[in-house]
């Protein structure tokens, strides 16, 4: 067994993502466990570069996890033929460009999304990518999560019988930083700096829909901003211009519906940050990050509507929960190791860029709807 070195390019790794799932639950973990086996018996092991703008910040993680190379010059990362592959966690208003720069200098990529703020500049780098050969991914974590994994368990040995609708509820309150710190970046929160949660998060949600219940069709979306004040990491105040909620309705194959709420603007009343109901003429499920619960034909109750009486029947009670088949792991763990399998020749990887570009495709037709207070078709994106 040999010991085979992957250099990567990590840029972007100071921010709150960056640091927390890519370098310290993944690469990190990778690195700890030996690195990620081949079907040869070989190991290959990240050798990361942390590359940002802030010196302090990149001698601190450097340390803090280990890393022996970190730098605040880009160029001259990219220019190490010794690193193959470049991965982007950065602003995503840069996105498009650094991941054509790093094309330039012959890297294979893999990068957080949205990967564009519009989808013309996501499709000139789907186009970019097949000019220069570049293998390529984008991270698509949600499909990794513990509950969504049973979900689809339960999808794929037809649980649900006919499904008829999806139902899901993402969101929580983020402070102003008027007084209590925000927890997300400022920069969430302008337009400007790509900014809104429905380009953060429609993304995610047409890969969900469609991996785990259909393509998606057609898509009906309100936004709003619903906090315009707020201060940002030096506390100082700013004009918040970006969309802080969406509420969206997409139409799927199969005559599924499916509504999804996304906010930064709730408190939390339900067992998970994010949950997703599935109603089917057999049974239904919800599932949350980590838990899933259903309910099939047989065990659901025959309510009757009585609003003199109160309720004390216990409906959570007709619930049980969905037992896992597997043990489940970190899901951008888990995404890093197939990508690097595949960058080996050992898997397939359907998480191209080319769906990072539907993604955004959606979070614009999302816009659109938005703009136009109307129902918007979903046309087939041609490279």
């Amino acid at each position: 067994m040999a010991e085979v070195r992957l250099g990567i390019i990590m840029n972007g790794v100071t921010g709150r993502m960056g640091t927390n799932q890519h370098l310290a639950r993944s690469i990190k973990v990778i690195q700890d466990q030996g690195g990620v086996e081949l079907t040869n018996g070989d190991c290959v092991m990240p050798d990361p570069i942390l590359v940002g703008r802030n010196e302090n910040k990149l001698k601190a993680l450097a340390r803090d996890y280990g890393v022996e190379r970190w730098s605040t010059d880009l160029d001259e990362a990219l220019s190490n033929e010794e690193d193959r592959l470049f991965f982007d966690a950065a602003l995503t208003s840069h996105r498009a460009d650094l991941l054509k720069k790093a094309m330039d200098a012959g890297k294979d990529i893999y990068c957080e999304k949205p990967i564009a703020e519009n989808v013309d500049d996501a499709m000139g780098v789907v186009r970019y990518a097949e000019k220069t050969g570049s293998i390529n991914g984008v991270v698509h974590d949600k499909l990794s999560l513990p509950g969504l994994l049973k979900l689809a368990q339960l999808v794929e040995t037809d649980f649900f019988g006919r499904i008829l609708s999806v139902r899901g509820d993402f969101g929580y309150w983020v402070f102003t930083g008027d007084g209590e710190p925000a927890q997300r970046p400022s920069w969430n929160y302008r337009k400007a700096d790509g900014g809104g949660i429905i380009l953060d998060m429609l993304c995610h949600w047409r890969y969900v829909l469609e991996n785990i219940f259909g393509p998606v069709r057609s898509v009906s979306c309100l936004g709003a901003t619903h906090n315009p004040n707020r201060w940002d990491e030096n506390g100082d105040f700013y004009d918040a211009d970006a969309d802080d909620a969406a509420y969206a309705t997409f139409e799927l194959d199969g005559g599924i519906v499916a509504q999804i709420n996304s906010s930064w603007c709730t408190r939390v009343n339900r067992k998970d940050l994010v949950t997703f109901q599935v109603d089917g003429t057999n049974g239904s499920a919800v599932a949350g990050l980590h838990n899933c619960v259903s309910q099939s034909i047989s065990n659901t109750p025959r309510p009757v509507w009585n609003p003199d009486e109160a309720r004390t029947h216990d409906f959570f009670g007709d619930w049980h929960e969905v037992a896992a088949h597997e043990e489940f792991d970190n899901g951008f763990k888990v995404q890093w190791e197939m990508f690097i399998r595949h960058l080996f020749n050992e898997g397939p990887w359907k998480y191209t860029l080319l769906e990072g570009a539907k993604g955004v495709q959606l979070a614009e037709l999302g816009m659109k709807s938005w703009r136009e207070r109307r129902w918007i078709d979903i046309p087939e994106l041609e490279v």
